[in-house]
């Protein structure tokens, strides 16, 4: 197998970038770009620690990710499962990364840049939902944030309705838990519960 080990062979393969390639990218977010963040209601969060990379969903009301100011974001913690891997990188390693993505939209939009958790009352109350507030706030500082051309989207047809995978054809999170636990976890009991559960603690 032929395995490509410098930046030059990748250049050589790949040639230069265009203009719009590069022109795209800014150091903040502009006024542009503000829109795609805020009619955004789902993102993936890349982080990095010492175990490896991390890439976690996040999803909330469109606008979930609030912009402080031009180089300023500001992502709340929701409740999940506990696990916070991306949390624990970032407490050890700034780097993040967000893209966002909008139902119906070809482009998504990513940001990279530092962040720090704050667990400060005010700010945290600010994003109360429901009356509950997250247990931290994700404050990343902007280093360059552009938009990813449509083509993944438009080859996936990601946003066609036609093209919607029956859920009953996929296994079930109660079903992997099982398996993996032989039976200890999960089963039919855990996929029943699962939908009182999720709408209990939303928020």
């Amino acid at each position: 197998m032929s395995v490509i080990e410098t930046v030059e062979q990748l250049e050589a393969i790949y040639g230069a970038t265009n203009d719009a390639s590069t022109v795209k990218v800014a150091d903040h977010v502009t006024p542009l770009y503000r829109i795609f963040i805020e009619k955004a209601p789902f993102a993936a969060l890349a982080t990095i620690g010492p175990e490896g990379i991390d890439c976690s969903p996040r999803g909330d009301l469109p606008g979930f990710v609030r912009i402080h100011d031009p180089k300023t974001l500001m992502l709340p913690d929701r409740r999940g499962n506990n696990r916070v891997d991306s949390l624990r990188n970032i407490v050890r390693d700034p780097r993040v990364s967000l893209m966002f993505l909008i139902p119906g939209s070809g482009n998504a939009t990513r940001v990279n840049g530092r962040a720090h958790l704050s667990i400060d009352p005010e700010l945290l109350a600010s994003f109360k939902v429901e009356g509950k507030a997250p247990r931290s706030v994700m404050v990343m500082k902007v280093d360059e944030i552009y938009f990813q051309c449509a083509r993944a989207i438009v080859r996936s047809d990601l946003w066609n309705p036609d093209k919607r995978v029956d859920p009953k054809t996929l296994p079930t999170p109660g079903q992997i838990l099982a398996e993996m636990s032989e039976n200890k976890v999960g089963g039919e009991e855990y996929d029943r519960a699962w939908p009182a559960r999720a709408a209990a603690t939303m928020w």
